[in-house]
């Protein structure tokens, strides 16, 4: 499908024709882009449920692939994103499985480059707001609406005590975190959001934490 303006797609409040389907799809990629921290050189996306019936028709492909190249929902490249992405090589291919998941709006990305690669999991439940809910194989719950600390740990006692004591010090207030840990003992990862900016300086402190493998933010 193609869009003349931005309106054919975003319509003058929100993404159209469904804001799951597009607004949400952006936002599901922009969270991609900030983890992984820069322009990916390739992307494959997987839909599935609602999103894999309906992807071409309701420019959620479009609106996954803005999101990748750091587009929010109000940007008025994100119509031409396909084409940007192509004139930028970046390599995106889709494909619209058949697996039933536990949300209709759900897509799988697999994003990389030379440097590295990140798996994530997203969902788009509606008005436009999403959750993250696997990151490289670890699950989690995570809004992509508020600053955020996501922590590579080994799984020890006292790890994410001692995390809490670093925001506590800094006057950080944890709206909601969640750990995951594939096996017991080995690596786990810390999803904190919180209410505060989160500073490079804090950052540093955390890394500098026994058993901190990882810190990355995700900023609002």
């Amino acid at each position: 499908m193609k869009y003349k303006s931005v309106f054919d797609i975003i319509g003058p409040v929100m993404v159209g024709p469904s804001s799951s389907h597009t607004a949400g799809a952006v936002r599901i990629g922009l969270v991609a882009r900030k983890l992984f921290g820069r322009k990916p050189t390739w992307a494959r996306i997987s839909f599935y449920g609602s999103f894999a019936e309906t992807y071409r028709g309701h420019g959620t492909d479009v609106a996954i692939v803005a999101g990748l190249l750091g587009f929010d929902t109000f940007d008025e490249r994100l119509p031409n994103a396909l084409e940007i992405a192509r004139e930028e090589a970046v390599d995106v291919s889709f494909s619209a499985e058949e697996a039933i998941p536990h949300h209709p709006n759900t897509a799988r990305l697999r994003i990389g480059d030379d440097e590295g690669e990140l798996e994530l999991v997203g969902i788009s439940i509606g008005g436009g707001k999403i959750e993250i809910v696997e990151l490289n194989g670890f699950a989690l719950k995570l809004s992509g609406h508020h600053p955020a600390l996501l922590i590579m740990h080994n799984d020890r006692y006292g790890t994410i005590g001692a995390v809490a004591s670093v925001l506590a010090k800094q006057k950080i207030n944890i709206g909601h975190m969640e750990v995951s840990r594939k096996e017991k003992g080995k690596e786990a990862l810390m999803a904190i959001e919180v209410d505060q900016p989160l500073t490079d300086d804090l950052i540093g402190e955390l890394e500098q934490l026994p058993n901190i493998i990882q810190v990355a933010k995700l900023v609002d």
